[in-house]
């Protein structure tokens, strides 16, 4: 009765790429991104995102979004990538 969703070849690939452009351990991120979107992320969560392994609810993509001031299109969308020239240089200070 279901349909498969189709999802975002990148999608694995740009969460990777976000972490690794705020400088932070999937232990770090997890626990950003826990507070952020107010549910418990481990970094065994995060290490499956990033594999392609599981995709992430929608209200932990909005906190990659959130986390590193970036539009959610920019994620989902495989056509677009994210550019870390794009980020803001205050970042890392909103994450403290």
């Amino acid at each position: 009765m279901g349909h498969k969703r189709n999802r975002p070849d990148r999608l694995a690939e740009k969460l990777l790429q976000i972490r690794k452009a705020l400088g932070l351990t999937q232990k770090e991120m997890a626990e950003r991104l826990s507070k952020q979107a107010g549910v418990k992320i481990t970094y065994r969560n995060v290490s499956k995102y990033e594999r392609d392994k599981s995709v992430p609810y929608i209200e932990i993509v909005l906190a990659y979004t959130r986390l590193a001031n970036v539009e959610m299109n920019q994620i989902v969308d495989d056509d677009l990538d994210i550019e870390p020239t794009e980020w803001p240089e205050f970042i890392e200070a909103d994450l403290t």
